[in-house]
C-alpha cells in the first residue's frame, strides 16, 4: 500500500512514527511543512523536517520535546558571550552539524529535496521525507509589537504593527502577542517539490496528521498544485484532529485558528478543512473519543487520539485506514 502523509512539527513526527509502526511494509511518503524554516547565524534551519528526521531516526530528545538527545550547548554559550543575536533561539552543537551540512549543500546549488534526501541517508527514517517545496517559503505573523530599547527592555513608546518571523513569535514571545494575520512569504510563487504531487496522486490513502491546521497543514496546502492534486487524486483523504476537548494537544493552534475565524474544536477544524465533495479536503475525519463533530459530506469517527506511545499512535493510524475502507 502507498500512503502519503501531510505533516508538520512534533505532532506530525509522532504521528509518522505511528504510521511506520502500523504499516512497516508499506510505502510511506511524508510531505512536510517548510513554512517554519529560518536562517539564523548564517545557517538554514528546517525545524519540521528535522523534527521528523530526528524522531524517526531515533535521535529526538523526548524529554525536552525538540532537538537532539544527548545535546551539548558550547557553541550557543560562546555565541552568548560574544553577544551574537538572536539569543532567543537555541541551537545545540549536534544540531548545528545538520544545519552546516544543509547550508553548504544549498549554497552549492542543491535543491532542498536533494539535501533532505542526503541528510536522511544518515538517519534512515524508514519513510520518504519530502519538503512541500524547494522554493523558500517562510511564515510571518503580523502583531502589535511593544516598544523596546536596543537591549530588549520595555520602552515607553506605542506598540507598532509589524510582521515578525513565525519562529520569533513562537519561540521568543511564546505566542503571547495576539496574531493579527499570518503571511506565508513566498508561497504564492512556490511549486511542489519533486515527487510531492506524484506521491499524492499515486497514493492509496492520504493522511492529514494532527499538525497545526494554520501554519503547518495550511501552509502545505498553500503551495499551488498540492490542494489540486488532493482534489483530483483517487485516494481517500483522512484527517486526524489536533484538537482534543477544545484545546490543542501540543503547540499553539488555539492562538492561530481564531485569526481565521475558526472555532477551536474538532468540529471547527474539520469544517475548516471541509469535505471533498464540497470543494474541501476531507473524506474522513477522526476525532477523540470524548469529542463529537459534524462535518458536511465527511464521515466522522471518534477514537482515542492521544499519542502516548507508538502502539497507541499505530492504533489511531489503523482507525484512519479503516475509515478509508482499507
Amino acid at each position: 500500500m502507498r500512503i502519503a502523509v501531510l505533516a508538520g512539527g512534533i505532532g506530525g513526527a509522532r504521528f509518522l512514527r505511528g504510521v511506520r509502526a502500523a504499516c512497516p511494509d508499506d510505502d510511506v511518503t511524508a510531505v512536510v511543512n517548510t513554512g517554519d524554516d529560518v536562517t539564523l547565524h548564517g545557517l538554514r534551519i528546517c525545524p519540521d523536517l528535522d523534527s521528523v528526521m530526528y524522531t524517526l531516526g531515533g535521535a529526538h530528545d523526548s524529554e525536552r520535546g525538540w532537538g537532539r538527545k544527548d545535546e551539548t550547548w558550547r557553541i550557543k554559550e560562546e555565541l552568548t558571550v560574544y553577544g551574537a543575536q538572536p539569543t532567543w533561539f537555541s541551537l545545540g552543537d549536534l544540531d548545528i552539524a545538520t544545519h552546516l551540512v544543509r547550508t553548504r549543500m544549498l549554497e552549492a546549488g542543491y535543491p532542498l529535496s536533494d539535501v533532505t534526501a542526503a541528510l536522511c541517508r544518515r538517519w534512515q527514517p524508514g519513510v520518504r521525507l519530502l519538503p512541500m517545496s524547494d522554493e523558500r517559503c517562510e511564515t510571518h505573523v503580523v502583531v502589535d509589537l511593544p516598544d523596546e530599547d536596543d537591549e530588549g527592555n520595555p520602552g515607553t513608546g506605542p506598540a507598532k504593527r509589524r510582521a515578525i518571523h513565525f519562529q520569533e513569535w513562537w519561540v521568543r514571545h511564546r505566542a503571547a502577542l495576539p496574531a493579527q494575520a499570518f503571511v506565508q512569504v513566498g508561497v504564492d510563487d512556490a511549486t511542489p517539490a519533486p515527487g510531492v504531487v506524484e506521491a499524492i496522486t499515486a497514493a492509496d490513502v492520504v493522511l492529514v496528521a494532527p499538525s497545526n491546521p494554520v501554519v503547518s497543514i495550511g501552509t502545505i496546502l498553500g503551495v499551488a498544485g498540492i490542494r489540486e492534486a488532493l482534489a483530483a487524486g483517487p485516494a481517500p483523504v483522512i484527517g486526524v484532529s489536533p484538537i482534543v476537548g477544545g484545546a490543542p494537544v501540543r503547540g499553539m493552534a488555539d492562538a492561530c485558528l481564531p485569526v481565521l475565524g475558526v472555532e477551536v474544536s474538532a468540529e471547527g477544524v474539520g469544517r475548516h478543512y471541509g469535505g471533498r465533495a464540497d470543494g474541501g479536503l476531507l473524506d474522513g475525519w477522526l476525532v477523540h473519543d470524548t469529542d463529537a463533530a459534524s462535518v458536511p459530506g465527511v464521515e466522522v469517527r471518534a477514537v482515542p487520539l492521544m499519542m502516548t506511545d507508538d502502539d497507541a499512535t499505530a492504533a489511531m493510524v489503523k482507525a484512519a485506514l479503516e475509515l478509508a475502507h482499507l
